[in-house]
C-alpha cells in the first residue's frame, strides 16, 4: 500500500487530526456477496424476532405455559424469553434464507439471458 492509500492503518492521533483538518474519514470496504446475503437474512429476521417477542409474549404469561393435558411448566421467565426469542430468530431467518436460496441464480449466463432482454 502506498503512503496516500486511505485503507492504510493510521494512529488514533492521526485520526483525530484528519478529523479537525476536515478531511473524509476512512473508506470502509464493502461486503462481499456471501457476507451480503447473510447479512440481508440474520439482520431482518433479528428485528422480526424482537416484534414477535413482543407480540406473543403480551398475550401469553409465560409462568402459564404448559405441555397439552400436563402440568405448568416450571421454568424461569427469562429462560421462556430468550428461548422464544431464539426459536421466532431462527424460523424468520429460516424463510429468509429460503427466498434468498429460491432468488439466487444458478447458472451464470442465465444472468445475462434475463439482463439483455
Amino acid at each position: 500500500m502506498s503512503a496516500s492509500d486511505p485503507r492504510q492503518a493510521v494512529e488514533p492521533d492521526d485520526e483525530v487530526e484528519r478529523f479537525e483538518a476536515g478531511e473524509p474519514a476512512d473508506v470502509v470496504p464493502p461486503m462481499s456477496g456471501p457476507m451480503r446475503r447473510l447479512a440481508a437474512v440474520v439482520w431482518p429476521a433479528f428485528l422480526m424476532a424482537g416484534v414477535l417477542e413482543v407480540l406473543v409474549f403480551s398475550l401469553v404469561d409465560p409462568g402459564m405455559l404448559h405441555w397439552p393435558g400436563g402440568p405448568v411448566l416450571e421454568a424461569d421467565r427469562m429462560l421462556v424469553y430468550t428461548l422464544g426469542f431464539f426459536v421466532f430468530w431462527g424460523a424468520v431467518a429460516l424463510g429468509s434464507a429460503l427466498t434468498q436460496m429460491m432468488l439466487a441464480e444458478s447458472d451464470p449466463h442465465d444472468r445475462a439471458r434475463r439482463t439483455s432482454v
